[in-house]
């Protein structure tokens, strides 16, 4: 293993050997990141079946959290049989047949630990992994010497990305 002489070689091995753990961990990420950005579109998605039965007597707002379908409306009531754009309810039996397009298992598990929340079990390597990146942008300002022209040019850099970053929150 490397040796640790002051704190430019401790980022440095740091960096270095963190960033290989990672490197799984950050393709994961960057693949259910761009996921995520068509989450609103039917890219990759198949439509599935389902046919249970759930409580009775549902009403609109209860039967669209049951069903995990978003902005469900009820177009049409006949009876006991409400009808909504993805399938049927019915409030007397609790039979609800409907459709919904969903990810292929491995994208939707990935898609998944992007949006995790801390009562999920897999908060903790997101807490990680977001540390370690922030960790990332901190090291690599060891990487270069800083009377480098490449040093100051990545100052530079950085301070673009800050201002564009800025920008766009304001958008």
């Amino acid at each position: 293993m490397d040796k640790i002489k002051d704190t430019r070689s401790f980022m440095r091995i740091t960096h270095r050997y963190l960033g290989y753990f990672l490197a799984g961990i950050m393709a994961v990420y960057a693949l259910s990141g761009v996921l995520l950005i068509y989450r609103d579109t039917d890219f990759l998605k198949k439509e599935k079946k389902y046919d249970k039965i759930i409580a009775k007597e549902l009403n609109e707002k209860e039967l669209g959290k049951e069903l995990k379908i978003k902005n469900l409306e009820v177009e049409k009531t006949e009876g006991a049989l409400l009808t909504f754009k993805q399938g049927t309810y019915n409030a007397s039996t609790g039979q609800a047949q409907y459709s919904k397009k969903e990810l292929p298992f491995v994208l939707d598990k990935m898609t998944k630990l992007h949006k995790s929340q801390s009562k999920d079990k897999l908060s903790p390597i997101n807490a990680f992994f977001g540390i370690s990146l922030f960790f990332f942008v901190i090291s690599s300002f060891w990487m270069f010497n800083p009377k480098s022209k490449i040093f100051k040019r990545g100052i530079i850099f950085t301070t673009v990305g800050i201002i564009v970053s800025i920008i766009l929150l304001f958008l």
